[in-house]
């Protein structure tokens, strides 16, 4: 079964940043996004082009446009947030970022009545259930069917700095995991979720399609829900590794790495030069040390086994990749990298919020709606 791979412009962006609904007074989760989607509806009835639903009913989806520049697509959803907040504001109701949300139960949360969500979780019952989860995608456009499977082989090294950088899932259910990303645990409990398995080309990502819609674990290749993967009808590879993130400085740091690694990967290839890898063992043994230790995790960065500080990488990493970005137009987001690693990743921030705060998780909500509101780069204050 062949698959078409869309024409894109190479090196192009997308966003979709996921949003959960807060009570402002409780920071209880509210399954009120049919309410938001219905007032955000055009003159004519026309449902919003851009903001949509998701698997769960405490959660609107903001997907941007495809945008030459990170801060284009960063601006698209940054302004989706406001038209967010306009209905919701009324209402009591907060919008939020984070891979988790420190204390919501999966028992009072309404799935959306649509046939694909029942369907996945009638197959997949409790972990389904349980998959209260928020992220962002990201989207490159890569303008060669062939480099496809090559760059995504080669982004499983960064898959770590990625998850650290992003993590922001410390609590579960009103339980501090000890995991900086428990969602990370989570999602790769469904099936055909977590990491890739490692293929050759193209023809391999078609006959694993294929492989698996014959046999009915899949209809199509959208519920392949790798942590990176490719987007055949978008004409791009889509990086799902990553938790929720809490404030646009943090997203645009994060899509800048991301589309920068991108461009960089593809002219390695149109120079001749092979995209360097890891063994699949590496890459997932990265992946946990990751999601537990975040920006403190000690990280395998080559096939010969060396191991650095993940902070130290990504510090190297906006060295190596300045060039890179300046001809993208995505130096300055780039450089936003070092204000997570000054101000600490959203779950060190969680976290000690509810230290301040005598454990109190209500109050880590509060202090993800300001974040979200006010931005990372400004001076803390008490929620």
């Amino acid at each position: 079964m062949g698959i078409e791979f869309a024409r894109s412009e190479r090196s192009t962006v997308g966003i979709e940043w996921e949003l959960a609904l807060v009570d402002r007074a409780t920071g209880d989760l509210v399954s009120i996004a049919d309410e938001v989607l219905a007032a955000l509806r055009g003159p004519d009835g026309s449902p919003h082009p851009r903001i949509t639903g998701e698997l769960l009913l405490n959660t609107v989806e903001l997907v941007s446009g495809v945008h030459r520049t990170v801060a284009g697509a960063v601006a698209d959803v940054a302004g989706q947030v406001a038209e967010v907040r306009a209905i919701t504001y009324p209402l009591g109701v907060d919008p939020i970022c984070s891979g988790s949300h420190p204390f919501g139960q999966w028992f009072d949360q309404e799935v959306t009545d649509k046939k694909r969500y029942h369907k996945l979780i009638d197959r997949t019952q409790w972990w389904g259930r349980n998959m209260m989860i928020w992220g962002i995608h990201v989207h490159v456009g890569i303008e060669d069917r062939d480099k496809v499977i090559p760059i995504l082989n080669g982004l499983l090294s960064f898959v770590p700095h990625l998850q650290a950088l992003s993590a922001s899932s410390p609590f579960w259910a009103g339980v501090n995991t000890g995991y900086a990303s428990n969602r990370a645990q989570m999602f790769q409990q469904l099936p055909t979720a977590g990491l890739p398995w490692r293929l050759d080309d193209w023809a391999g990502w078609e006959e694993y399609v294929n492989d698996l819609t014959v046999t009915g674990i899949i209809e199509d290749a959208t519920e392949v829900r790798w942590d990176i993967r490719p987007s055949p009808r978008w004409g791009t590879i889509e990086v799902r590794a990553c938790d929720g993130v809490s404030t646009v400085e943090e997203l645009g740091a994060i899509a800048a790495l991301i589309q920068c690694l991108v461009e960089w990967m593809s002219t390695e290839i149109d120079e001749g030069r092979p995209v360097p890898t890891m063994q699949p063992w590496f890459v997932r043994e990265n992946k946990w040390r990751a999601a537990r230790y975040g920006l403190a995790a000690e990280i395998i960065v080559n096939s010969t086994g060396t191991e650095r500080m993940v902070t130290d990488e990504v510090r190297r990493l906006v060295e190596v990749l300045s060039p890179t970005a300046e001809r993208l137009g995505c130096l300055t987001e780039l450089l936003q990298l070092n204000l997570i690693l000054d101000h600490g990743a959203s779950y060190q921030r969680q976290l000690a919020v509810a230290a301040t705060h005598n454990g109190n998780l209500p109050a880590v909500v509060a202090a993800l709606s300001r974040e979200l509101r006010e931005g990372l780069a400004r001076e803390s204050r008490e929620p």
